[in-house]
C-alpha cells in the first residue's frame, strides 16, 4: 500500500497486485501456439485498473469470505473483460489503435491473432470458473451461468450491438441506460454477484442488495467514462480523448449536458451506497470502490 493514499486506492491497489500475480501465473501454462499465448498475455497483463475483480473480492469480503476463495472467480471475470476490449477495438467494431496507453492487440499483432486471443480468453474464463478451488460445484455452476448471461446477447454483447446500431442516432435517457445496463453494467453486476455466489449460504436478501448496488454502479461507471471522453487527457485515460464524439456515439453529456451528467452521476452513487445500508464495516471496500468509480481520472 502507498503511504498517504486513500482507503479506496489502497484496496484497489492490493486487489490489483493479487489479481495480476494470479493472472500472470495462470496464463503461463502452455498453449498450442506461442504467438497466441503471447497475444493473450499482452491483452490481459498490459495494465488495467482491475475494477471488476476488485468488486468480486469486495463483495465476497462483505459476506465474510476470504480473498483466497474468491480470487479465481474474480480473475475469470477479468478475462471476459479483457476479451471484450480486444474485440471492441477491432476495425469492424470501434477501430481503436490505442488501449491503456499501448497499441491495441490487432495493431501489436494482427487482426486475426487478436480475434483468436479474444476467443481464447473467453473460453479460458469458463474453464477457470469450472475448476475454481474451494467452491461447491453448485456454486461454480451458478457462477458459470451468471458470467455466461452477462457476457452474451442478454448482456455485454447485446449492449455492444445496440451501441453499434445507435451511432448517429438520438436516444432517450431510458434507451441510453438500457444500452449501458447491457454493454457495461451487466459485467459489473456479474462481478459483484459472482463474488457473492462464491460465499456459502449467501441469503437472497444480501444478494438482492448487492445486485442493486452493482446496477447503480454499472451506470455510474459509464457516466464517468462519458465525462472522461470529454474532459480527460489522452495520456491519462490511455485512449484518444473525444473518440466517442468523433464517432457520433450517444453519451450522457450529449443527452443531459455536462452539469446534468454530473448530477446523474451523483444520484447513481447515492443509490449504490444506499443499497449497502444493511451492511456494516465489512462492506467498506464496496463503498470505497463506488467512490473510486465516480472519481477516477482514467
Amino acid at each position: 500500500m502507498h503511504n498517504g493514499s486513500s482507503p479506496k486506492v489502497d484496496f484497489l491497489e492490493t486487489c490489483r497486485t493479487r489479481v495480476d500475480a494470479e493472472l500472470s501465473h495462470r496464463i503461463e501454462s502452455s498453449s498450442a501456439s506461442e504467438r497466441l499465448q503471447e497475444a493473450m498475455r499482452y491483452s490481459v497483463l498490459g495494465g488495467g485498473k482491475r475494477i471488476r475483480p476488485a468488486l468480486s473480492l469486495a463483495a465476497a469480503n462483505a459476506l465474510g469470505l476470504s480473498d483466497d476463495t474468491a480470487l479465481v472467480p474474480a480473475c475469470a471475470v477479468e478475462l471476459i473483460h479483457a476479451y471484450s476490449l480486444v474485440h471492441d477495438d477491432l476495425p469492424a467494431m470501434d477501430n481503436d489503435e490505442l488501449r491503456r496507453g499501448r497499441p491495441t492487440a490487432h495493431i501489436a499483432f494482427d487482426e486475426a491473432t487478436a480475434i483468436l486471443a479474444g476467443d481464447a480468453l473467453q473460453a479460458l474464463a469458463f474453464e477457470w470458473l469450472a475448476d475454481a478451488p474451494g467452491i461447491e460445484a453448485s456454486a461454480r455452476l451458478a457462477m458459470i451461468k451468471e458470467l455466461a448471461r452477462a457476457s452474451g446477447h442478454h448482456g455485454m454483447v447485446g449492449g455492444q450491438a445496440i451501441d453499434l446500431e445507435s451511432v448517429g442516432k438520438s436516444l432517450t435517457l431510458a434507451q441510453l441506460e438500457n444500452m449501458h445496463r447491457h454493454k457495461t453494467g451487466a459485467l459489473i453486476e456479474a462481478s459483484v454477484r459472482i463474488g457473492a455466489l462464491a460465499t456459502p449460504g449467501v441469503s437472497e436478501h444480501s444478494l438482492n442488495a448487492l445486485t442493486s448496488y452493482a446496477k447503480a454502479l454499472g451506470l455510474a461507471f459509464q457516466v464517468q467514462d462519458d465525462l472522461l471522453d470529454i474532459e480527460g487527457d489522452t495520456e491519462i485515460i490511455g485512449k484518444p480523448q473525444g473518440s466517442d464524439i468523433a464517432r457520433s456515439k450517444p453519451t450522457y453529456p450529449a443527452l443531459l449536458g455536462l452539469a446534468g451528467a454530473r448530477e446523474h452521476l451523483a444520484s447513481l452513487l447515492s443509490n449504490a451506497l444506499e443499497s449497502l445500508q444493511d451492511f456494516g464495516p465489512e462492506a467498506d471496500p464496496l463503498r470505497a470502490m463506488a467512490g473510486y468509480v465516480v472519481e477516477r481520472t482514467h
